[in-house]
């Protein structure tokens, strides 16, 4: 006979399968009474597992509670589970991909070592198709894992133009634009809060020790900062518009817009290219004025006069 506690997890893993039991089905299975299947069924409502009466056949089933209980599942479910969402962390299905993350972090933390690597091994021959630069998981993984615990995070980060640098920080969250990844920490070399795109990122591990949170940024500077923060080049524009009618067409993930007045705003983004910024700003099809860069402003000018030459030259 099963000791108690192990015949509740038994009895636990026989009621979660699809199907309804019968109290002599479940007693053939436990190796016990049918009276000691009414106390361990009662242990477990106890325990806060919404265990229903079936009418008709004196049985079982696992109800639907008002809090989620523990779940008990086999080798084969954990494995599934645990690609399915690695899958949803690449930001397949929009909006869920954070909390992907954290229920991916507690899975692999008591998954077994043999499904760990059963687990990257199916990960490793199945490809993923991406719209932004690919994240190992094993970066986000680590990340998001630093996050939550509140640990100090050493990386290796690459900048925009291929310079490698060694960053200390205290990651505060995950940021998922459906694009690309980030990572708002607090520098502390630099003593700011600052905007880390994951693609460039290599955490050193072991983590760092153990610190308390600052107050979180304001998220129209996380906003900003994931806008145009990882970028070559940094880019504000004077758009003729009203902010209500820019801010429908740009995403608070691609440029910040801030209200100047009843029919003017402005725009801050970036990108890796003048070009794709000239392009970008000009097909908004609303009148603007260059503020920065620089470069920018003279790279414009060479791009109108060409445009116009070529035009002269048709005609």
């Amino acid at each position: 006979m099963l000791e108690t506690s192990a015949r509740l997890l038994k009895l636990l893993s026989l009621l979660q399968s699809p199907r309804d039991w019968s109290g002599t089905a479940l007693a053939e299975e436990l190796g016990v009474g049918v009276r000691t299947v009414r106390r361990d069924v009662d242990k477990l409502r106890n325990l806060g597992y919404p265990v229903d009466a079936v009418p008709g056949v004196a049985g079982y089933r696992l109800g639907a509670g008002a809090s989620l209980p523990p779940l008990l599942l086999d080798d084969e479910e954990a494995v599934a589970v645990a690609i399915g969402l690695r899958a949803a962390a690449t930001g397949s299905v929009a909006g869920i991909e954070e909390s992907s993350v954290r229920a991916l972090t507690k899975l692999e933390q008591v998954l077994p070592s043999r499904l760990r690597h059963r687990v990257r091994l199916l990960q490793s021959v199945a490809v993923t198709p991406t719209v932004g630069a690919s994240v190992s998981p094993e970066v986000v993984m680590a990340v998001a894992t630093a996050s939550r615990d509140h640990q100090r995070l050493r990386f290796d980060y690459r900048s925009h133009d291929g310079t490698s640098t060694i960053r200390t920080t205290e990651p505060h969250r995950l940021v998922h634009t459906g694009r690309r990844w980030y990572l708002v920490a607090w520098d502390l070399d630099r003593d700011d809060w600052r905007t880390f795109r994951l693609d460039r990122l290599e955490p050193r591990i072991p983590t760092g020790p153990r610190f308390t949170p600052r107050e979180a940024p304001d998220l129209a500077d996380t906003a900003r900062g994931v806008a145009s923060g990882g970028y070559r080049y940094q880019a504000r524009f004077i758009l003729q518009a009203p902010a209500a009618q820019v801010t429908d067409r740009i995403a608070n993930t691609v440029g910040t817009v801030e209200s100047l007045d009843d029919s003017t705003c402005t725009l801050s983004t970036g990108a890796n290219s003048l070009d794709e910024l000239a392009l970008y700003i000009g097909m908004l099809g609303i009148d603007f004025q260059v503020e920065s860069p620089p470069e920018l402003i003279d790279h414009v000018r060479d791009l109108t006069t060409r445009l116009a030459a070529s035009t002269t030259r048709q005609a």
